[in-house]
């Protein structure tokens, strides 16, 4: 114990030195760890809703912002398609398909999204109630549980709906009032972020007809905006549905696998950066604390000779400068993590208040732990070649010298 703390006493009698060792140090270990952690939380966030969801039906455009938009509700919908058009979709005994859900969006509440859908959305995500009751008539809303916390929603309350997903108050819709009539359990899925009402509830919404001169005859046609399918069985005939069904219809088909793949590529080109960034800083931190050790030990030559007069072994000298090493990484590498998670914190927070996703940043991942052994070790390392040297110090030169 005595010569840890001998060692660390050496370590702050230089405090701009050990400042920069241990700022680089944690920079490093900070990219590092926060990388591993932000990559594990949204592939956890965006796996977890996938819901075994195969295909995803909705208007021409981007099938990654089909998907982002309507399974994972942060982006805007490609555009509505008529409810005519996958009705063949959503007939019950489809030889390949087990379940369509059909989606309505494109309304807010206080920056929360209204999902117009049916009870199949519920089965989807295996949503349970926690209070009240389902909504089974137009206008009722089923309140997920984090929107819910966020409002202080409660049963009977009551509210309009603003057009688009900003929370802008000029765009509020006149007319039908929503009505929370129950609140679900935590899910731990997009859902609990979301506001739930008929199909029919979106439908009023937006129905702007003037009925004083609307005719028996006159009938709007029904739109979506997307549906969720889960195949029955995974064959040659699903595996081509995608294809027929943007090159034969009006419709477009995306595989969530398939975007969230390229979407896992695109994520992975920018933390492959930040990776090879962090390996160099931690790199420059090794070097930095073997130059710092190197040179302070030329310093301290007369003071490690005096050291040997008065009993310590060469070993004992080596395990000195090692410990030296060992500490700078210790504090470095735990005020890295300690800054990765800071760093998560505030971008969940940031993800939370513009998408309403909530993240943990203060769970800690096994490979944290192998990360903070690299990072000892790395100090130790660099610790090597002085060590080594204190102990061919020549003490009678020196003290004469």
């Amino acid at each position: 114990m005595f010569s840890l703390w001998l060692s660390w006493k050496h370590l702050v009698y230089k405090p701009a030195q050990l400042t920069l060792n241990l700022v680089l140090l944690a920079l490093s270990t900070g990219l590092i760890a926060g990388v591993l952690i932000f990559n594990q939380m949204v592939t956890d966030r965006l796996d977890r809703n996938l819901a075994g969801i195969d295909l995803v039906l909705g208007a021409k455009g981007s099938p990654l912002q089909l998907i982002l938009a309507g399974m994972y509700h942060v982006d805007v919908p490609t555009g509505n398609i008529s409810l005519q058009a996958v009705k063949p979709f959503m007939r019950s005994g489809h030889p390949l398909i087990a379940r369509a859900v059909p989606l309505s969006l494109g309304d807010s509440y206080q920056g929360y999204r209204i999902v117009g859908t049916d009870s199949s959305f519920l089965t989807l995500y295996h949503l349970t109630l926690d209070q009240g009751k389902l909504n089974n008539a137009p206008m009722d809303v089923l309140a997920g549980a984090s929107v819910a916390k966020a409002l202080n929603l409660t049963i009977g309350k009551t509210f309009q709906s603003v057009h688009g997903l900003d929370d802008n108050d000029d765009l509020t819709h006149d007319g039908p009032v929503y009505r929370v009539v129950g609140i679900l359990e935590p899910s731990g899925t997009v859902a609990d972020q979301l506001l739930l009402t008929p199909l029919e509830s979106v439908w009023m919404v937006h129905d702007h007809r003037d009925h004083q001169h609307e005719t028996s005859s006159t009938e709007v046609e029904k739109e979506i905006t997307t549906v969720l399918i889960q195949y029955k069985v995974r064959n040659h005939l699903t595996l081509n549905l995608p294809r027929n069904i943007n090159e034969n219809t009006e419709l477009m088909a995306a595989s969530p696998a398939m975007e969230m793949n390229r979407l896992y590529l695109l994520m992975g080109a920018g933390t492959d950066m930040l990776h090879i960034l962090a390996w160099i800083i931690l790199f420059v931190s090794g070097l930095s604390i073997f130059v710092s050790l190197y040179s302070s030990l030329q310093a301290r030559r007369y003071e490690l000779a005096l050291m040997r007069v008065m009993g310590s072994s060469p070993g004992g000298l080596f395990r000195l400068i090692i410990q030296e090493g060992f500490l700078l990484a210790l504090v470095g590498g735990l005020l890295g993590l300690i800054l990765a998670h800071a760093g998560i914190w505030g971008a969940g927070n940031f993800l939370e208040e513009e998408w309403h996703y909530a993240f943990d940043a203060w769970i800690f991942l096994p490979e944290e732990g192998w990360l903070y052994l690299g990072v000892l070790a790395f100090g130790v390392l660099a610790a090597l070649v002085p060590a080594w040297q204190s102990r061919k110090v020549d003490i009678a030169s020196t003290l004469v010298g």
